[in-house]
């Protein structure tokens, strides 16, 4: 059982009475699976810092995954301690700065003029892209992990009870909510649900599922598994869909941990590629492959619509990696000592490094045009530009 798990194991109880797992912290305190040191690298690009901008206490001590969003020229950002800050994406002048009584564990979500948070207090937080106003609070049923999302119709949330939710973009009222089963254990986050322009809501859950529900109504259009549980022992048959969805044309990509790695027709949920991979992140596309980082940190870029590996890189394992994120010619990922590497999309080679947080990264990169975007946990949010060695 220990050559599947990250690092080291922590038990928290979560409000519907099963437990949350950490993958960052599995057995206690002592490692498993030390993580790499770093190796000397033909640094052939650097990233330029183009701006910084403090945000709070950023994760905080809760195990967070905030992650800034873009909409527009503007990046918003969260901290854990409820600091919200708008920037301007060009140059890094501030905005606007808000304060909120509460306990941000789900952020940013940002679209249709509006700024969207999850709280540990069970509330979805609204507040105006124009001025960090804040617009409404709605009630939802638990803790929500992942930042909302808008329609300009809904805003629709997914709570760490396996529920997703929608709440009235004027109101904050619940328009409808779609529940699924949840296991007795489960990691601790959720991905973010997925509006398609096709009027749907795509989310994946704790137990494996990918669903599909009406915008509108929250009328069940189709549900498929990304795996399927294994195993005689509960930990062996965790397999939550925690990393965010990716939408490309049509598919909609999902991974799981312990399971796979799968595309799904939007419309129909038609099973139309797949393969075994075992990922609590997200994943990027790029020069024909699709890029995912796995549970010991191996970078892996598979050819899309197909089986094959197009390279894997190993150098950071068990470094606690970001998702991937396509940035120009390359893959950029954070670590846990607060490292962005760039990885050439041709080889899967380290070809860059730059340290922006001593406290790490956890939250997932941004890219817009010729900027990659960085959150540290201590709260630093960084803008930075490629530059060639």
């Amino acid at each position: 059982m220990l050559a599947k798990v990250p690092v080291l194991l922590l038990l928290t109880l979560a409000v519907t009475g099963c437990a949350n797992l950490n993958p960052l912290n599995w057995f206690g305190d002592d490692e498993v699976n030390p993580p790499a040191e770093l190796q000397d690298i033909d640094s052939q690009v650097s990233l330029r810092r183009e701006w910084s901008v403090s945000v709070g206490n950023g994760q905080g001590d809760n195990y967070t995954r905030l992650e800034p969003a873009i909409d527009g020229n503007t990046v918003y950002a969260a901290s854990e301690n409820g600091r919200i800050v708008a920037v301007n994406l060009a140059n890094g002048n501030v905005l606007w700065r808000q304060r909120l009584d509460v306990s941000v564990s789900g952020g940013v979500g940002a679209g249709d003029g509006l700024v969207m948070l999850g709280t540990q207090d069970a509330q979805v937080i609204v507040l105006s892209q124009e001025d960090g106003t804040e617009l409404w609070r709605g009630n939802v049923s638990s803790e929500v992990l992942a930042a909302p999302q808008t329609n300009g119709d809904i805003v629709v949330a997914q709570t760490v009870d396996s529920k997703l939710i929608a709440l009235d973009v004027e109101s904050g009222e619940q328009r409808w909510i779609y529940e699924t089963t949840q296991p007795p254990l489960t990691l601790r986050g959720t991905s973010k649900p997925l509006i398609t322009s096709a009027g749907s809501v795509v989310a994946g859950f704790s137990n494996g599922t990918l669903i599909s529900v009406n915008a509108s109504d929250g009328v069940y259009n189709w549900e498929e598994r990304v795996a399927v549980p294994e195993g005689r022992y509960d930990i062996d048959r965790v397999i939550d869909v925690d990393g965010n969805l990716l939408l490309d044309g049509n598919r909609v990509l999902a991974a799981s941990y312990q399971g796979n790695l799968m595309a799904f027709d939007a419309l129909t949920g038609r099973i139309v590629w797949g393969t075994e991979a075992s990922s609590y992140h997200g994943m990027d596309i790029g020069f024909g492959n699709i890029y995912y980082s796995d549970d010991r940190s191996h970078l892996v870029a598979v050819r899309n619509n197909s089986e094959d590996e197009a390279w894997r890189n190993e150098d950071l394992q068990y470094r606690q990696i970001t998702a991937p994120k396509a940035f120009n010619n390359y893959i950029a990922v954070g670590d846990f000592e607060g490292y962005v590497h760039l990885i050439s999309q041709i080889n899967g080679s380290i070809v860059g490094r730059s340290r922006i947080d001593n406290d790490g990264i956890r939250a997932g990169l941004l890219s817009s045009g010729n900027r990659l975007i960085a959150y540290g946990n201590s709260g630093r949010l960084v803008a930075m530009s490629l530059e060639q060695n």
